[in-house]
């Protein structure tokens, strides 16, 4: 059986199908993850009406935090990911096609991040994310505070929910300024 080498530019753009598929992926379960927020903020207020015990609101922090947390890693990596294949695996397949004039290599990696209203998106995208991982837990902690019949314990425990909550907040601003 003949042995058959293997190009750069082959091994080249098996990577980049690589990347691209984790990239998909990945897209997929952070938004997702939207989705699962929202069924456990309704769920979670459900039951907290049902049972009448504001203390029940104290689940939705840490719940917000884990989701916003995981959606916004995903949410990096899917960027870092594009970055990548812009800035290393784009240049380096053009090279080997430097004897194809005017060839450009993955196109769109960077004629998407051009649209004038890219801005807008982000903006609107970091309001949605700080909506649903952030005011909403924070929305039940002042639910909490104002209805509650709070031992001090659970009263700490709502400080240091609401703390974490707000650096989840400020990494999301901070990651959509990045972006």
């Amino acid at each position: 059986m003949p042995e058959q080498d293997v190009t750069v530019g082959q091994l080249l753009l098996a990577e980049y199908e690589s990347v691209k598929s984790e990239q998909r992926a990945r897209i997929g379960f952070r938004d997702n993850l939207l989705y699962v927020t929202l069924a456990v903020v309704a769920a979670v207020i459900a039951a907290t009406a049902q049972a009448e015990q504001p203390s029940m609101l104290l689940a939705l922090p840490p719940v917000c935090l884990v989701l916003g947390w995981t959606y916004l890693v995903n949410d990096e990596k899917i960027s870092a990911i594009g970055l990548y294949v812009r800035d290393d695996l784009g240049p380096k397949l053009a090279e080997l096609a430097a004897h194809s004039s005017g060839f450009a290599t993955f196109g769109w990696e960077a004629y998407h991040r051009s649209d004038t209203r890219r801005r807008s998106r982000k903006t609107i995208q970091m309001v949605i994310d700080l909506t649903a991982f952030c005011a909403v837990p924070l929305a039940a902690l002042v639910v909490f505070w104002v209805n509650g019949d709070a031992t001090r314990l659970l009263v700490a425990l709502s400080v240091l929910e609401a703390l974490a909550v707000a650096g989840l907040a400020a990494q999301v601003v901070w990651y959509a300024k990045a972006a």
